[in-house]
């Protein structure tokens, strides 16, 4: 599986398990947020680690500015818009 069908299945769960969602959630108050996020996959036994995360923000964002302009735009991109951990959060929080 790959990182976005990991937090994909993550996110599943958590949406129905009130209390996974909350221990989720709670990284984000850690000091090392991303760090501690990815600890707590682990121990769910979801093989998520921090460069593999970041990197497929990064690459998913690049993939998606080639698709819409061509490669060429370069405006800055939105905050938050190459961070899964801070999207799958906001998928949560809602």
């Amino acid at each position: 599986m790959n990182i976005i069908e990991l937090l994909d299945s993550l996110e599943k769960k958590a949406l129905r398990d009130s209390s996974l969602r909350a221990v989720l959630l709670a990284t984000q108050k850690e000091e090392q947020p991303l760090a501690a996020f990815c600890e707590k996959c682990k121990e769910l036994g979801y093989e998520i680690y921090e460069m593999d995360l970041i990197n497929a923000g990064e690459d998913m964002y690049a993939s998606m500015k080639r698709s819409t302009n061509g490669g060429g735009e370069n405006s800055p991109k939105p905050d938050g818009a190459d961070d899964l951990y801070e999207l799958f959060m906001a998928n949560l929080a809602r």
